[in-house]
């Protein structure tokens, strides 16, 4: 094979591969993904509107793209099949990490107070306390939420279980991992003694107004509350194109803002959502939920006795501390 062939060749081969390692660039559609801690029938039926106008107001399509747990929204933002989403501070702070994610805004709790709670649950009139919860003799059945939830798991870990040095999964009959929504109905039937949720999600079934939601919150109540957690950012990837981050920014930020009756239109699907309008946020958003992870790996190093483990927790924490004396 003569040097011309073999050079023809290795160009024709570069720019295969080259098509072959942007399908991103050439997607036309935008996709958001949704977070949902309840079906993706409600999540839709609840965005769908929001998405529309979204993509009147870019002039693309809008796509959603629900994943069927936490990890599967961070890996498709990994891998670029999608753009933007809606992710709790536990998994945006993956999607930061190992998707090239940046925080460019978060939610607003429509009620004024800014953040919400982790909450275990229990059935109502069961008589089930704390205490006994937390005696850890593996009679119960227990509910937790995706290992990449926030107030699922790294809250009730954080806050509750790892001082005490419990692991759930030695503690109970069986640790069941489930969306908030699926362990409200699991604790108010009865087929779970108590589970973690979080009070953004029980505010969400409120406003249902229907039988069945009443039903399900009469039927728990709150044994256990956290500190109050930051309220949910949305993250883009980085190298979105930067027209692009501007008209979505554009839209995101104007939505549902202003005295029109067209303001008041969008105040209205923003708040089947559980926000007021998003505001400007970047990843120093992430500092408390970083802050939380850092103090759970210190707590269990402590308890196992890891020094290493320890001190890199302990460093972990003073950075912390410095960005958030640094923070605006």
């Amino acid at each position: 094979m003569n040097r011309r062939l073999i050079l023809a060749l290795a160009g024709a081969a570069v720019l295969a591969g080259c098509g072959q390692s942007q399908p991103a660039a050439e997607r036309k559609e935008i996709v958001f993904s949704i977070l949902s801690a309840e079906s993706q029938t409600s999540a839709e039926a609840d965005w769908a509107p929001f998405l529309a106008d979204m993509s009147k107001a870019v002039g693309r399509p809008v796509k959603a793209f629900y994943g069927s747990n936490y990890t599967a929204l961070i890996e498709a933002m990994r891998f670029r099949q999608t753009d933007l989403g809606w992710f709790t501070n536990q998994s945006g702070l993956e999607a930061v990490r190992r998707a090239n994610g940046e925080v460019f805004a978060r939610s607003v709790n429509p009620s004024g107070i800014d953040g919400y709670e982790a909450v275990i649950i229990i059935k109502a009139g069961s008589g089930l306390t704390l205490d006994r919860i937390l005696k850890c003799d593996r009679t119960l059945n227990f509910g937790m939420g995706d290992p990449k939830s926030t107030s699922g798991t790294l809250a009730p870990m954080t806050y509750l279980f790892a001082p005490r040095n419990l692991d759930p999964s030695n503690c109970f009959k069986t640790v069941r991992s489930a969306n908030h929504e699926t362990n409200l109905f699991s604790v108010s039937g009865g087929l779970l003694d108590a589970a973690t949720n979080n009070t953004a999600s029980m505010d969400r079934l409120k406003l249902l107004d229907t039988d069945v939601a009443r039903n399900t919150l009469k039927n728990v109540e709150i044994v256990w509350r956290s500190p109050r957690i930051p309220e949910d950012p949305l993250v883009w990837r980085k190298d979105l194109d930067p027209a692009l981050r501007k008209k979505l920014g554009d839209f995101i930020f104007s939505y549902g803002v202003g005295d029109t009756p067209e303001a008041a239109r969008q105040r209205a699907i923003l708040e089947k959502i559980q926000t007021k309008p998003f505001v400007v946020a970047d990843d120093s958003h992430l500092i408390p939920v970083r802050e939380m992870e850092a103090t759970g790996q210190l707590i269990e190093a402590r308890n196992r006795k890891d020094a290493a483990a320890e001190a890199k927790a302990q460093a972990a924490l003073a950075q912390i501390a410095k960005e958030r004396a640094a923070a605006p």
